[in-house]
């Protein structure tokens, strides 16, 4: 199995964090993936446009050759610009993402474990997400952190921990 290794997000993985943007979609088995150009669209858009401002946290995975196979972000919105995991405005959004070949492997786990450490000793008190219901891996693994459902958004689960 190949070895990773996490570090925090730098300015240079803003394109990274967008194509994980993109892969964090989630397609039901035999239906079309999303065109590319949605994470354009000022929705989806909103969670890696600016990164680095005040409040922003985030890791990636890299694998034993040096390339970034996964990320996690947090992100705070506001009441005015919710994201899609909107809790309040001192509870920053988490944003998960890896890529396909390299899922099932403890990777996700690893980078969950390592933002919450993160949140807890900056006294962040939670953090949300947003998660199709469809998607069991994912909601299972979110569950492994305490993450309870709060809500439904359109097609998708808000969940919440608190740390």
């Amino acid at each position: 199995m190949d070895s990773y290794s996490i570090r925090p997000v730098a300015e240079a993985d803003t394109p990274f964090l967008r194509e994980m943007l993109y892969e964090s979609l989630y397609v039901p088995e035999g239906q079309q993936p999303f065109n590319r150009n949605v994470i354009n669209e000022p929705f989806l858009s909103k969670y890696v446009e600016g990164w680095g401002k005040e409040g922003d946290m985030g890791f990636i995975a890299v694998n034993s050759i040096g390339l970034s196979v996964g990320s996690i972000t947090a992100r705070l919105f506001t009441e005015d610009n919710k994201g899609f995991g909107y809790v309040r405005h001192d509870i920053p959004e988490l944003g998960l993402a890896v890529k396909a070949e390299y899922r099932g492997r403890g990777i996700g786990a690893a980078l969950i474990k390592t933002l919450i450490d993160e949140m807890k000793e900056k006294g962040i008190k939670g953090v949300s997400l947003s998660v199709d219901p469809g998607n069991l891996g994912a909601v299972r693994l979110y569950q492994r952190f305490d993450f309870k459902e709060v809500g439904v958004v359109g097609t998708s689960i808000t969940m919440v921990t608190y740390l």
